[in-house]
């Protein structure tokens, strides 16, 4: 298994090496830019992920799959030492980066929601499209906001998961229906997509008769949560959701543990995270559940030779989001090819119109197209739940077990 610290810089070494890759001959170069937070709390499953798109151009690469064209990764690091996971004002520099390199056709993240709204409209003035493998807060492709995240117009935030406006209310059809849950305490780590996914999961909650016993706010800078759990262990509710990241989720796994281990813990994508698993480790994290907005497929036989791949190449198993970002690069090369094929010029206009209209049929997520907004008509919210696997290694993916899809709302 690689540490973090290694993790990283084997995917720095990659993407340097890829890079710096020679082009054949008079072949134009289309630079990508993928922005993750490859720095903080969230470093481990940014480079799993990473992986999956940088894998997809380099294979297309190999193939000389587009005639005369070769793709180039530029990595961008959205987080910071200061942050300690995300850092909005660190996207925006990213953004306005990527944008101001006219050989940057299209890119790939961000991983984040809090990212993806500070990049949005600056990569809308640019005309530039990006497709996010995990980022899932709605306002940013919501039209009622167009205005704020996208102003030039048109559509340049695509996905390839679906929004918080499934995940969480799903999550609280989950929790009702096969788990019999009655009553709930709903947290947030004060982030975009934190606060999105808590308030689209408690609505849901609220809709079908859950009794919703308070909402709280966590710092994730913060190092005690005592007071609010033993908050909540006077109240006696019977499930705990908590929407946000690994940053605070770390430290809410470790203090849930002690102070109400018997209620039912629930989170979205951002506790589906083997940062999570390392950094609160078993038993504290044993038991709760998480949501991805994809399908799960990484136990699907015809993943295997991607697996296989994937695994060859970076000495570790991919995840749920190593193929959705995989299937984001896809869309991308499909683009390009398409242009390339009717013989027009391949501009980020170009792109972006071909990325818009993409209908992909054979994915490894399955069929893949894009509502007028970016978002993925699939509308799928797989469940798991953290069950210990001896042998398996303990920060691995495989430590979260696949129970089912969510009800949908």
């Amino acid at each position: 298994m690689l540490t973090r610290r290694s993790a990283f810089t084997a995917a720095a070494g990659l993407a340097t090496a890829f890079a710096a890759g020679p082009a054949l001959g008079a072949d134009k170069v289309v630079k990508v830019g993928v922005d993750m937070s490859f720095t903080g709390a969230d470093s481990t499953d940014a480079i799993r992920m990473a992986n999956g798109g940088i894998l997809a151009f380099e294979e297309a690469n190999a193939a000389h799959e587009v005639p005369g064209i070769i793709f180039q990764v530029e990595k961008y690091d959205d987080g910071s030492a200061t942050a300690g996971q995300y850092d909005p004002a660190q996207a925006a520099t990213n953004a306005r980066k990527m944008v101001s390199d006219r050989a940057i056709l299209a890119a790939l993240g961000p991983q984040m929601s809090g990212a993806g709204k500070a990049m949005s409209p600056i990569l809308s003035a640019g005309n530039l499209a990006t497709i996010t493998p995990a980022s899932t807060n709605p306002d940013i492709t919501d039209p009622k906001f167009a205005a704020q995240y996208r102003p030039a117009g048109k559509a340049i935030y695509f996905r390839t998961v679906a929004t918080d406006a499934y995940q969480g209310p799903n999550m609280a059809n989950y929790l009702a229906q096969p788990l019999k849950v009655r009553s709930v305490y709903v947290l947030d780590d004060s982030g975009a997509y934190g606060v999105g996914l808590a308030d689209a999961f408690q609505k849901q909650a609220e809709k079908i008769g859950l009794r919703v016993l308070g909402r709280d706010r966590l710092d994730p800078k913060a190092a005690d949560y005592a007071a609010v759990l033993t908050k909540i262990k006077s109240l006696g509710p019977e499930a705990l959701y908590y929407g946000g990241v690994s940053q605070a989720g770390v430290k809410l796994a470790k203090q849930s543990y002690e102070i109400i281990p018997n209620v039912i813990k629930a989170g979205g994508d951002g506790m589906q995270s083997t940062d999570l698993l390392v950094g609160a480790g078993f038993p504290a994290v044993e038991g709760w559940y998480a949501t991805i907005s994809a399908p799960h497929v990484t136990d699907d036989p015809k993943l295997a030779a991607f697996i296989r791949r994937y695994n060859d190449r970076f000495s570790v198993q991919p995840d749920d989001f190593a193929v959705t970002c995989q299937v984001g690069a896809r869309v991308i090369i499909e683009a390009v090819k398409e242009l390339v094929a009717d013989k027009r010029e391949v501009t980020r206009a170009a792109v972006r119109d071909a990325i818009q209209a993409v209908q992909m049929q054979d994915s490894l997520l399955g069929p893949i197209a894009f509502d007028e907004n970016g978002d993925l008509r699939n509308k799928i919210i797989s469940v798991f739940q953290i069950r210990k696997d001896e042998s398996k290694p303990l920060d691995s993916p495989e430590q979260y077990r696949y129970v089912g899809v969510a009800p949908s709302a």
